[in-house]
């Protein structure tokens, strides 16, 4: 017997047992020791689930509690490919997309395309089937229980109880987890198109987060965007085990929080009353047919603005099916050259440097007035007119004569005093601030265009300010829009109160323009459409001609009519603005009409006492006197 090759033999297996363990021993060492952490994330992935669950958005209402935007419960449903075309169980994609279509109200062949298996670059630069495609957004929670219901009444070829036991897993996955469905929400506006300017609209947007992909639903515009942080709440979130299966291991859940709803804003709109501006607008676009129509009602003393109208406008649910210029809050975008709107800024600023009294008379030069080599004209030739009839009447050679005697300086000083040139600070997005120039770009012309609303560029909303701060007595309220911010139990969080920016004038001048103002609304003043029926108004008309740019004026027109009532104690001042207005399109005969409508109709909607009562018999007198004579005081 060859002992010493044996003994090779039995040396040489044992060198390779040892080198056996020493290789395995090493690899544990590899694996416990140096790939631990390594091995410990990727058994983590594999297992550790993060859920985030979006919060309840928080509802935007009127003053008076009436829903304005809204959320509810929704679902996205989604499918996993792969469980539907599997080797173990066949390929069932069209049996799916035929079930699905008419539910969820798509084309079966999209469908078909949505559930082919597609593939994706992982984060080790590995391609993996996609396991998550989105079917459909926004679906109603009935509408997802007949989704499931369908696809757990699909045979999918095969009885189940007829299956080998090793592949009764597959078909059970197949049913219960290849379509599924994750919670979203619905935003919802239940007006519609009204107040769309104002509510504004969101957006839905996926963003990663920490621990994955989270999907947001984000203010795009209007108060939406503005105060997303308070409307949007806070994130919750579960961190938790699953099984192989996907299901959760709840003794091995670790963070469980709930998500915090977001607040509900309450605005001092009043959809009552938008819906009053809104009908008597569009009867004003009808009428007119102007490119858009803009309308702002006022409470002079807070500032709040009670009704915010722009025409165009868009439904808010669907806001992608518009012309985004409907989408644009023209109130607080668009610049024009305000016309004679403006002449209340030279006066103001006249009485109130006791430059002039309601009483001073100024030569009109019969219509032509020659100022630095240039020609002025008004549109009806007036000789001698006082201050107050400047105003009646819309002179712009009065006009330009006071602001003459006025002054350049203290005349700039008060048109950025009445907050031209500046934001007023609206939360709504957008808003511009105008353009105010320089005194040193001003020529010897300026100060006499300026008076009558030429050279400057104005929102829509600084006019009504500046209009309501004349009724207000002489105090520039800054615009309000919100009122205060409620918890999901109706507690206020935050309220909101009027904000005073300046003292322009003093309430002796705010009276003496009030009471010139009155005379526009009268059978001698440029705004007789506006006279209303149970009450004193006071307004001024404009019609200005719309900037070309450099070549001068178009033959385009943008008219105004801004008033209040009662003159002398003004529950709402409304603005109306009509962009190129024809045929007629003076704003004392297109803009004063729309006022008179939405004005009378609020007095009766808000409850606002009536000053007289106009006699019906003599309403339609042709005669100034017996029309004067049409009312009895109620005093």
């Amino acid at each position: 017997m060859d002992y010493p090759l044996q003994n090779r033999r039995l040396l040489f297996v044992t060198f390779l047992t040892i080198l056996a363990f020493c290789g395995l021993a090493y690899r544990l060492v590899d694996l416990q020791a140096f790939q631990h952490e390594d091995l410990r994330k990727k058994a983590q992935a594999n297992t550790i689930r993060t859920f985030f669950w979006e919060p309840r958005r928080g509802d935007v209402r009127d003053i008076k509690g009436n829903l304005m935007a809204t959320s509810r419960q929704v679902k996205t449903v989604c499918v996993d490919p792969t469980l539907i075309c599997n080797t173990n169980v066949g390929n069932h994609q069209a049996e799916v997309a035929r079930a699905l279509a008419p539910l969820l109200d798509l084309q079966e062949s999209e469908l078909l395309k949505q559930l082919q298996i597609q593939y994706l670059t992982n984060q080790s630069g590995q391609l993996v089937p996609d396991r998550y495609v989105i079917l459909k957004r926004k679906v109603k929670v009935e509408d997802w229980e007949k989704v499931r219901a369908r696809i757990n009444d699909l045979s999918f070829g095969t009885d189940e109880k007829t299956v080998p036991k090793r592949l009764r897993p597959y078909y059970r996955a197949l049913r219960q987890r290849s379509v599924f469905a994750e919670d979203a929400q619905l935003r919802e506006y239940p007006n519609g198109r009204q107040a769309a300017h104002v509510i504004g609209y969101v957006g839905v947007e996926e963003r990663k987060a920490n621990k994955g992909w989270v999907i947001e639903t984000s203010g795009k515009d209007g108060l939406e965007l503005t105060l997303n942080g308070s409307l949007t709440g806070v994130r919750g979130w579960r961190v938790t085990e699953q099984n192989e299966h996907k299901q959760e291991l709840v003794v091995y859940r670790e963070q469980d929080v709930n998500p915090r709803p977001g607040l509900t804003v309450v605005s001092t709109l009043d959809l009552g009353l938008q819906n009053i501006v809104e009908t008597a607008l569009e009867e004003g676009m009808q009428k007119y047919s102007p490119l858009s129509a803009s309308a702002i009602a006022v409470r002079p003393r807070t500032g709040e603005i009670a009704a915010l109208a722009v025409l165009p406008n868009y439904d808010p649910n669907d806001p992608s099916k518009y012309d985004p210029e409907w989408r644009r809050n023209r109130v607080i975008t668009d610049l024009n050259e305000p016309g004679s709107t403006f002449k209340v800024v030279a006066v103001t600023g006249a009485l109130n440097e006791h430059v002039v009294n309601p009483s001073t008379v100024f030569d009109c030069e019969n219509g032509k007035f020659f100022y630095a080599g240039r020609l002025l004209h008004d549109t009806h030739p007036y000789g001698e007119l006082t201050v107050e009839q400047v105003i009646t009447k819309s002179s712009n050679i009065g006009a330009a004569k006071i602001a003459l005697l006025l002054g350049q300086e203290r005349f700039r000083s008060y048109i950025t005093n009445f907050g031209f040139g500046y934001q007023t600070g609206l939360p709504l997005p957008g808003e511009r601030q105008g353009t105010v120039h320089p005194l040193a770009a001003w020529n010897k012309l300026s100060i006499t265009r300026v008076a009558m609303g030429q050279e400057v560029a104005v929102t829509p909303l600084q006019m009504a300010m500046m209009m309501s701060a004349i009724a207000n007595g002489g105090r520039l309220m800054r615009p309000m829009l919100v009122n205060r911010l409620e918890d999901e139990e109706g507690r206020v969080v935050a309220q909101y109160q009027p904000q005073a920016i300046r003292t322009v004038c003093t309430p002796a001048t705010a009276r003496m323009m009030i009471e010139a103002l009155k005379t526009v609304v009268t059978t001698n003043g440029t705004a007789r459409k506006a006279r209303l029926a149970n009450y004193t108004a006071a307004g001024k008309t404009g019609t200005a001609q719309k900037s070309a740019g450099k070549e001068g004026y178009s033959g385009q027109h943008f008219s105004s009519f801004i008033g209040f009532f009662p003159a002398d104690n003004a529950e709402l001042c409304v603005a109306i603005f009509l962009d190129n207005p024809h045929p007629i399109y003076f704003g004392g005969e297109t803009a004063a009409p729309v006022f008179k409508a939405i004005a009378e109709r609020a007095g009766n909607y808000l409850n606002i006492k009536p000053e007289f009562i106009a006699v019906e018999s003599l309403e339609n007198s042709p005669h100034a006197s017996a029309r004067e004579a049409a009312v009895v005081a109620t005093d």
